[in-house]
């Protein structure tokens, strides 16, 4: 993997990584993740058919910022930013959670730039209730608990049988690394977007070939929210992994393979 590069857009010191040859691919991580720890582990399969450019928005990895408040059209110009300086536009886009709203800003704001479009985990804004009661708890325990955070993050991410399966030692190192390699203050940033998004508009807007995966077993972002962003983007795909919220995590050749059949299915 190449190391890592830097482009400057309206005062943030934007980091990614680019891999591989061939057509441009965009990775777009989540709340409280960066291009490592959500994409790292997938890169291999990928840049054997993509350049794969994989930025960190404001908050996360080595992104530097003014640490200000964080707007969807700030993180969708740090990414288009990223993707243009690494020459890998066009580019087909994946986002995840928080990174599916950006992604959706992108194809809805710059569409010459975006091929194809995958979302997983996605939701349209942060209005319902119990998505607000989550993300507030999520900024109490920031500040106050990131221990009791980060156990929170495990049990609402994997499915419970995939947890189970980690074993108490793999439970315990799983804890252990995200209360020591969080960036903290960064998520919070992070988690106020998330309450205060909403890609209602953009979504309808959208006129390139969308997928849209959902995950049964999400307790973070119910398979609902994202049924609801299937159907707000005219033409959308709609599917569906037997995960938690971490699917790239929990069953990452089952997601690769629905990615490659959308994005390279009729190019083979």
């Amino acid at each position: 993997m190449e190391r890592m590069k830097t482009v400057e857009i309206d005062g943030a010191r934007v980091a990614y990584q680019v891999d591989g040859t061939g057509p441009g691919l965009v990775l777009i991580h989540g709340t409280g993740g960066n291009a490592e720890t959500n994409w790292g582990h997938l890169v291999p399969a990928l840049a054997r058919h993509w350049t794969v450019v994989r930025p960190d928005y404001s908050g996360s990895g080595a992104t530097r910022d003014d640490g200000g408040d964080l707007t969807a059209e700030r993180l969708a110009a740090e990414v288009v930013a990223a993707a243009e300086a690494a020459g890998a536009v066009p580019f087909d886009l994946v986002g995840f959670s928080l990174g599916a709203a950006v992604a959706a800003k992108i194809a809805a704001d710059y569409p010459h730039l975006v091929r194809r479009v995958v979302l997983l985990g996605a939701f349209l804004d942060g209005a319902d209730p119990r998505q607000r009661m989550q993300f507030g708890l999520w900024n109490d325990l920031i500040r106050t608990d990131r221990l009791a955070m980060a156990r929170l993050i495990l049990l609402t991410g994997f499915s419970p049988a995939f947890l189970s399966g980690l074993g108490h030692n793999g439970i315990a190192e799983a804890i252990a690394a995200i209360v020591e390699d969080n960036d903290w203050e960064g998520m919070a940033r992070q988690v106020d977007l998330d309450l205060a998004i909403d890609i209602t508009e953009e979504a309808r807007r959208i006129e390139r070939p969308v997928l849209v995966i959902g995950c049964a077993h999400d307790h973070m972002v119910p398979p609902a929210e994202a049924r609801a962003v299937a159907a707000a983007i005219p033409g959308a795909r709609y599917a569906e992994l037997a995960t938690g919220h971490l699917a790239a995590l929990e069953q990452p050749d089952a997601f690769i393979t629905l990615l490659d059949d959308f994005l390279r299915g009729d190019r083979r």
